[in-house]
């Protein structure tokens, strides 16, 4: 593993030329689109750099600094002095943002534009493996990676008075948050995180308090009106070769750590938001594992995403470092890290977000659930309605009967069907969400009878009385077996009161 010494030093001085630079060659989300063109900027992010490399040389300065920090390409001295004026090329080496080569000059850090639909910032981490040409240090600070972006999509954005990114590395999570918070907090355990979140804040003009310690300790007595976490959650043994991923805890300890201090840092009614990584054993079912985790009074949702074979999980962390699974390095690791999963009875690891909420005096609900299809929404209005729907259930406690029900425009029934003697039989009947993460049940006859009465115009328990005598059967018994059904839909927001 390679070594570095010195932390780049990006003052306020250095990042006001910087910036200027940027926002002079249009060096930002929409500026490198517009000069790359929708399909060589498509490839980049396949990481297929050619046609990207192509575009630029017909986009002048900005593609200069396209070819330096996107590409990790060699540029001359004066194509260098150009592109990054008013900062000098000599003051962009003494802050480790260039370094000199024999040919002229490379980036000796990744800085890279980062957008959301109101604007974009500059993200400063380090160059990643590829670039490098050899594996990762350390304290290797990661960039905005496929993690990074998914918590960014699972975060409701609702406005909040103080935010905590616990573990902030580059500063990705705490820029977003400044769209929503009024007073944003970043920790760190690693100084080169802290000095890069530092650059990134400093880059983007935002005040974002920094402060460095192992995990809640930096804010111990604190507390927040939300939390978000992209925690070192890769399992295995109890040993760190990158900060980044490695919390020196072993198997899923770092996740469960996470998940039990956090509420103690929010407000009441406060809400966190993490990725998290779980072990399947053979010993216990995974949501059994994750809600032993909470403390009381803890509203929780664990929504698995994947779950990995341990040699695919392995073999995917090893190459993520940078590190040859053939090499004799790789080998040897790959074979401690199986032995411990195989000693561990580990049949598989799971992974997926976690949204929490402070919950004093109340009785919580606690939610395990898999949703592991395909989805394009954002997984954060989800988040923050999934609460909301679990609160009003809450609230609602025994007088759901009282209530008059809604489905959605946006949830449909399908039905499947198989041939029989008698012509075509319905074999599924499935009630499917259109919009959010596409939320599905599988529903019976009676079932569907019922929904189709919640248009708002009667109580559920008049549904229910109808549909009982229609079909010869006790209304008591028949809402005694239609309540579950009726809170899981208003849960996934499949059915919907009618007043809300």
């Amino acid at each position: 593993m390679s070594t570095r010494t010195a932390l780049p030093d990006l003052s306020d001085d250095v990042c006001a030329r910087l910036r200027e630079a940027f926002r002079r060659t249009a060096y930002d989300a929409d500026g490198v689109v517009d000069a790359l063109g929708g399909a060589a900027h498509a490839a980049l992010g396949r990481g297929e750099p050619v046609p990207a490399e192509r575009a630029s040389r017909d986009a002048g300065d900005l593609g200069t600094l396209i070819r330096l920090f996107l590409l990790g390409g060699t540029e001359s001295g004066t194509a260098v002095k150009a592109a990054l004026a008013p900062l000098a090329v000599e003051d962009a080496v003494a802050a480790g943002v260039l370094a000199a080569v024999a040919d002229g000059y490379r980036a000796a850090l990744d800085i890279r534009p980062h957008g959301d639909e109101e604007g974009s910032w500059w993200v400063v981490s380090d160059l990643d493996a590829d670039l490098l040409g050899h594996t990762v240090p350390e304290d290797h600070v990661l960039g905005v990676g496929h993690a990074s972006l998914s918590l960014i999509r699972a975060t409701s954005r609702r406005p909040v008075g103080t935010l905590l990114d616990l573990g902030t590395g580059n500063g990705v999570q705490a820029l977003h948050a400044t769209r929503h918070a009024r007073r944003v907090t970043a920790t760190d355990v690693s100084s080169r995180a802290l000095a890069l979140a530092a650059a990134t804040f400093r880059l983007n003009e935002l005040d974002v308090e920094l402060v460095r310690g192992e995990w809640f300790a930096p804010v111990a007595r604190r507390k927040f009106d939300q939390i978000v976490c992209n925690p070192p959650f890769v399992v295995g043994p109890a040993r760190v070769d990158y900060t980044y991923r490695d919390s020196g805890l072993a198997g899923d300890d770092a996740s469960a750590l996470v998940v039990r201090q956090l509420p103690g840092f929010l407000t009441d009614g406060g809400t966190g938001h993490l990725l998290a990584s779980w072990l399947h054993t053979g010993r216990e079912d995974w949501a059994d594992r994750v809600s032993r985790w909470l403390p009381a009074e803890t509203d929780a949702w664990f929504v698995q995403r994947d779950v990995a074979d341990p040699a695919l999980y392995v073999g995917t962390w090893l190459r993520d470092a940078g590190l040859d699974p053939r090499s004799p390095e790789g080998r040897a690791k790959a074979a401690a890290w199986l032995d411990w999963f195989a000693a561990n009875d580990v049949r598989g690891i799971g992974f997926g977000f976690v949204t929490l909420r402070r919950a004093a005096g109340r009785t919580p609900a606690v939610v395990c659930e898999d949703l592991r299809q395909a989805y394009d929404d954002p997984l954060g209005p989800e988040a923050a309605g999934w609460l909301d729907r679990v609160e009003w259930l809450r609230e609602s406690g025994d007088s759901l009967l009282d209530v008059r029900f809604v489905v959605p425009d946006t949830v449909l029934l399908e039905s499947v069907e198989e041939p029989g003697d008698e012509g075509w039989a319905t074999t599924i009947r499935r009630l499917h969400r259109t919009d959010g993460p596409g939320w599905q049940h599988e529903v019976d006859e009676l079932a569907t009878r019922l929904l189709a009465g919640c248009r708002g115009a009667l109580p559920l328990e008049d549904l229910i009385e109808l549909l009982a005598a229609a079909q010869g059967l006790s209304s008591e018994e028949l809402a005694d077996a239609a309540l579950p059904v009726v809170r899981e839909l208003v849960r996934h927001g499949m059915l919907v009161p009618a007043d809300r």
